[in-house]
């Protein structure tokens, strides 16, 4: 058979230089109905990076001639880093006059011209992240252009007359591309939407909407497929319980709660737990959505492309539609739902005995709130300790389980970042009333340790059948910049002084400073050097928890990621061995949802930003001239960025604001020091600060002293 692998495996075993398609359909003695078909994987593997065609039309490796794949992250003057989709691979620095019209978020093939510096030079692109670009119209006499909002776009984007769809001078739209920049022609794009400048809180997410080209509605043949979808009635799911190759367990008679936030209208897992002989025995059950949507049925492909829910404060763009995200999917209580559990023994100290995977039918017995269990486990208030007398023992359990395997975790290595986040409150009318520290208390720590065990089990589970999937990888931090933040913060080592660059050495450092007031400045320079987490075929460990196998599996309401694995465990469940044929299918298709993946929640996490950015000056805008105090939680060569302390909101003090000294930055300490006063600014120091300017079009707030 011709696909991929096997493609792949011929160049790597049996060539020694570029062959044409002739000498390859030779020497793999093809049929003519083969022949056909190695044109098409050749088309494929030209497109995804695999082989380059020479300017002889020979076929090669990428690797064979110094090419890897990945996506570019720009920066705003025109140079960027390719992010390499081989794990464990340095970025690759790419220069400006290298960047081959590379926009944020492209993936792309690069040559390394320099191993020793790792720089590289883009030499194809081989998929667009942005077909559309919003931004400002500019009119400069008979020539007119759009100036992306997004700063990492370092070009602007020529409009012809014909193209300009009515917009006017000043105007904020969205802009098609038409053509890309290229060595000889300019970039250029045509006017599709003039969006309407914000009047409330509301508008403004609606214009980001808009920013990031988010879909508001799903396609006509999704809805309509989605709206076919019906539950199974009891008795049809009694008879699935009692045949088939993978028997459906019935767990409705099991104590069972969803723990979520007040607001949640999805519950995509909930937990079981008893006391055994050895010690735990622990239920995760995750919402069966496999079960409901195929591979590349309408919802899936578009689920796919979407990738992630996408979580604003006054609204959800979801990954799948409402039928199964607020309902045939949600495990609401005392409802009878399909779910995929994972059945986890554990002994006195935390180690894994044992581990099963099946899918179940469960009854949630309650919807709780993580709120209602911190009230009955830390604060031990009556009322909430009374109205659920009948759970009491199962949440003392299930304290008892998390702290000994939260324990067993850090004694590991595994980070433990105590980074606060804002959590807006809308009133009636939409508008952001307060700006506060997101609360995250004990409930929160117990199912997020939880979720975590659930998944390195099936990590774990199918690399040992050494099956295909996708891994929640995280890489070790440049070398470089761990031993910078160790230089840094030397007076604070203590114990770690001396040690190897590893996940214990950050843990332990983190836990050296917690409770003291470098406790949020080195948590923030810890984050900062770590890679990005990511999605990949590949396995390479995640370092931030360091863990040798991960996954994620406990979220196929909102992350696509998690209903291939479902999928993919169903399936090993089922034929208990995956042929070659469907290991070579999931090879091929597999790189591109991780890659896919990534870049969706790359995407997501930037509009939910600019959502808290737009709230965060919404709220500030009536309170210019107002002084508050505030904490710098970074340090730049330009300024200050500053968090005020009543309030989860952060703005800018430029130093050309700071009229009391001359100011210098010391990049190895990230401190500005005064030369003449010796005033000095570091992350952690408290000030009195003015709110100068509410800037409503670039979102941001500026500081003055």
């Amino acid at each position: 058979m011709v696909n991929k692998q096997t493609l792949l495996s011929f160049f790597r075993e049996k060539i020694k230089k570029p062959l044409s398609f002739k000498e390859i359909a030779g020497l793999m003695e093809l049929s003519r109905s083969e022949a056909h078909a190695l044109k098409k994987v050749l088309r494929r593997m030209l497109q995804d990076g695999d082989i380059v065609l020479t300017r002889k039309g020979l076929y090669v490796p990428a690797s064979d001639v110094n090419l890897t794949t990945g996506y570019f992250e720009a920066h705003k003057d025109g140079y960027g880093f390719v992010i390499t989709e081989k794990p464990g691979e340095r970025d690759i620095f790419i220069p400006a006059r290298a960047a081959a019209g590379a926009m944020d978020n492209d993936r792309v093939v690069v040559r390394m011209e320099n191993r020793q510096k790792r720089d590289g030079r883009v030499i194809r692109i081989l998929e667009r992240a942005h077909t559309r670009v919003a931004g400002r119209f500019d009119l400069a006499g008979a020539v007119s252009y759009v100036k992306p909002k997004n700063k990492s776009i370092a070009f602007d984007l020529y409009v012809s007359p014909n193209d300009r769809g009515g917009a006017r001078n000043g105007d904020t739209v969205v802009a098609e591309i038409l053509d890309y920049p290229a060595d000889r022609k300019p970039p250029s794009g045509r006017i599709v939407k003039v969006i309407e400048k914000p009047e409330d809180p509301a508008s403004e997410v609606e214009a980001i909407i808009d920013e990031f080209s988010i879909p508001r509605r799903f396609p006509k043949n999704v809805a309509e497929e989605a709206k076919r979808i019906t539950p199974l009635c009891p008795p049809l799911l009694r008879g699935e319980l009692k045949g088939g190759d993978v028997k459906r367990k019935d767990l409705t008679a099991l104590p069972t709660v969803t723990i979520d936030g007040e607001r949640a209208k999805d519950f995509d897992d909930a937990v079981s737990i008893k006391l055994t002989e050895q010690g735990y025995k622990l239920w995760v059950h995750i919402a069966d959505v496999g079960y409901y949507v195929p591979w590349d049925s309408a919802i899936d492909l578009e689920a796919r492309k979407r990738g992630t829910s996408i979580y604003f404060p006054d609204r959800v763009i979801p990954m799948l539609p409402k039928e199964l995200s607020e309902d045939l999917c949600s495990l609401k209580p005392e409802v009878e739902r399909l779910a995929f559990t994972v059945e986890l023994d554990f002994d006195r100290q935390g180690k894994k005995l044992n581990a099963k995977f099946y899918p179940s039918l469960i009854k949630s017995s309650e919807r709780m709130t993580y709120t209602s269990v911190r009230k009955i486990l830390v604060d031990n208030d009556r009322h909430e300790r009374k109205r659920y007398d009948c759970l009491l023992s199962d949440f003392e359990f299930m304290a008892e389980l998390c702290g000994v395997l939260r324990k067993k975790r850090l004694d590991r290595g595994s980070l433990d970042f105590d980074l606060p986040e804002p959590e807006v409150l809308l009133d009636m009318q939409g508008r952001p009333e307060a700006i506060v520290r997101a609360e995250r208390n004990f409930a929160h720590i117990i199912i997020e340790e939880f979720m975590i065990a659930a998944n390195e089990a099936v990590a774990e589970y199918l690399a040992e059948l050494e099956t295909p999937t996708l891994y929640r990888i995280h890489e070790e931090p440049d070398t470089q910049k761990m031993e910078g933040i160790l230089r840094y913060v030397k007076p604070l080592r203590g114990a770690v002084h001396g040690v190897r660059c590893e996940p214990k050495n950050f843990s332990a450092l983190l836990r050296e400073v917690k409770g003291r007031p470098e406790e949020e400045m080195v948590n923030y320079m810890v984050l900062r050097s770590l890679k990005q987490a990511r999605y990949s075929s590949l396995n390479a460990g995640h370092f931030g928890l360091a863990s040798e196998y991960y996954t994620h599996f406990t979220s196929p309401i909102r992350r696509y990621p998690d209903l291939v694995v479902h999928r993919i465990l169903r399936e090993v469940l089922h034929k208990k061995r995956i042929s070659e044929r469907r290991k070579q299918e999931l090879e091929t298709m597999l790189p591109d949802i991780a890659f896919n993946s990534s870049r969706t929640e790359r995407l997501s996490g930037e509009a939910e930003n600019a959502v808290l950015n737009a709230m965060r000056v919404w709220f500030m805008k009536d309170k210019v001239g107002e002084e508050f105090e505030g904490r710098v939680v970074n340090v730049t060569p330009y300024g200050l960025k500053i968090r005020l302390k009543d309030f989860y909101v952060e703005g800018f003090l430029h130093v050309s604001f700071m009229t009391d000294d001359f100011y210098e930055f010391n990049e190895r300490t990230m401190t500005l020091f005064g030369k003449n006063k010796k005033r000095s600014f570091t992350i952690g120091k408290e000030l009195n600060i003015r709110v100068d300017k509410v800037d409503m079009e670039e979102r941001a707030i500026i500081f003055g002293v």
